[in-house]
Order: C-alpha cells, then structure tokens, then sequence
C-alpha cells in the first residue's frame, strides 16, 4: 500500500531553471567586475561560479529525469537519478571549498589590494541576486534542490565576505581579512557539503531511513490481530523521501487468503503512520515448536 510517488512538486524544475538563469548571467557580470576592479577573490568566485552553473544544469538534467514513469529498465521508477545529482553536487561542492581554499591560504602571506569601492558594489548585488537563487531553490522538496541550495547559499556567504571584507579594506587597508574570511567560509560549506555526502552515500546503500524509527516498526507489526511474528524486515529509502520497507509475516497455517488480505491492509495503514510508503507484506504458516 503506497502514498503515491508524487513527491516531486510541478515547481521543483523550474526554480532549478530559474537558479541556472540567474548563476549563469551573473558569472560575466562578475568576470567584468573582477577585472575592473582588480580583485583576484572576486574573480575567483566567478570561477567557482561558472562550476555551479554547471551543477545546477546537471540537477536541471536529474532532476527531470527522475519524474520519468517505470519501465522495464528500472521498475522502480527514475527517482534515484536526483540522489545521483545529489551526489555528484555534493562532491563537486567538496572540491569547489578546497580550490576556493588553495587560492585563499596563499594570499595570507601576500595579500593584494583591490579596489574596494567597486568590491563594495558588487557584493551588494552578488547577495541580492544570489540570495533570490537561495530563496526559490529553499522551497523545493528534493535532496537534489536542497544540495543546490547549499551550493548558492556558499555563493552568498561568499559575496557577505566579500562585503565585509570590501569595507574593512576601505577603511583600514586589512587586505589580510579577505584570505582569512574566504578560508572560514571554504572549511564551513565544505562541513556541510561532506554532511549531505554521508546522508547521500547511506540511501544509496539502503540505510534505515532516519525519518523511520525500527523499534516502533517491529512493534507495530508484532501488536497486530493475527500476527504471530515475523522476518526478514527491509527498510531503506528510494530517494530521501519515499520510504519501502518489506516483511514476511508469520501467521496461522489456517488463515485464509481473506482474512490475510484484512491483516495485510490494516498493517500496510499502521506502517503508513510511521512514515513508510510503500510496504511488500508476504505471509507464510507459523512453524509449530
């Protein structure tokens, strides 16, 4: 018994299109700006840029992707694909916070003075426009949108250290600040990004969902009428949101067919409470001791 797989909502593809839009006609708005204004951080995070629009054209491309119906290929559908999406980003993510890192550690011992009233500018309208990718990629479901999510959020982060940065420069000529705020930021997304890794990596391997509490499932299919016991109980996650589990349930030897269709229906709603979404239930006679 299932909730449906309609998980995915109508909107999910195009704030992803949206975000892709947004990344990509800002990446030659920052390039320009880098080299008006002298700033090899600025220029950087152009660089970087140009990598997430690349990981948000491939979410772009998962994502859809993954609302394909089964076929004979994969009988359990596409949705996979967008964890796929999930972890690629996820580790491109990685690698972007150790680049950004590699090029900001350098500049601790010799730092470069940019112009700071052009870095100011630009990094005001890099957290505005950024800040909108962040705000329509937040609202979707998916683990792919919210690993993209992080992705822009690293580029607001990025441009609020810029920002700060711009400011102290101005006013102190601190140019050490820059590297030290880009370093800080870099180890921070590279945190989380490793996170959404390690949760990635376990649905792929078909961890017990966190969302699903084990205790309360044995509990609930051993409290149930007719149930004598059971084994063999699966539970794993198809995408980080639809939840399968299966079981076989042990039973009299004299229950019918019909009265193992009521028990499968009333167990398959009590698993539905505790978060599972699809259930396999088979029966086989109680082996008598």
């Amino acid at each position: 018994m299932s909730k449906g797989h309609s998980h995915h909502h109508p909107s999910e593809q195009g704030n992803l299109k949206t975000a892709f839009l947004v990344n990509v006609s800002f990446c030659f708005i920052e390039i320009l700006g880098g080299w008006y204004t002298n700033s090899l951080a600025i220029l950087s995070d152009a660089l970087h840029d140009l990598g997430d629009s690349f990981s948000l054209g491939l979410a772009l491309y998962f994502q859809n992707l993954s609302k394909k119906e089964r076929d004979n290929n994969y009988s359990y559908g596409y949705g996979r694909f967008s964890l796929l999406g999930a972890v690629i980003n996820s580790m491109i993510l990685i690698f972007g916070s150790l680049v950004i890192a590699f090029h900001a550690i350098p500049k601790l011992w010799e730092p470069t003075e940019p112009l700071a009233e052009g870095m100011i500018l630009l990094a005001i309208l890099g957290v505005i426009v950024n800040g909108y990718a962040v705000y329509i990629t937040k609202r979707g479901a998916s683990l792919n949108e919210k690993v993209i999510s992080l992705h822009l959020f690293e580029d607001v982060l990025g441009w609020v250290a810029v920002l700060v940065g711009a400011i102290i420069i101005l006013y102190t000529s601190w140019t050490i600040i820059d590297p030290i705020l880009s370093v800080g930021i870099a180890i921070y997304i590279a945190f989380h990004a490793l996170k959404n890794f390690r949760f990635s990596i376990g649905i792929l391997l078909q961890k017990t969902p966190s969302n699903v509490n084990l205790n309360s499932i044995h509990r609930t299919i051993r409290s149930q009428e007719d149930v004598l016991n059971f084994q063999d109980c699966h539970i794993w996650s198809l995408d980080g949101e639809f939840n399968i589990l299966s079981v076989i349930v042990e039973v009299d030897p004299n229950t019918d067919l019909e009265k193992q269709t009521h028990i499968k229906e009333r167990l398959s709603r009590a698993l539905i409470n505790l978060n599972i979404d699809h259930s396999t239930i088979e029966f086989q006679p109680a082996v008598k001791k």
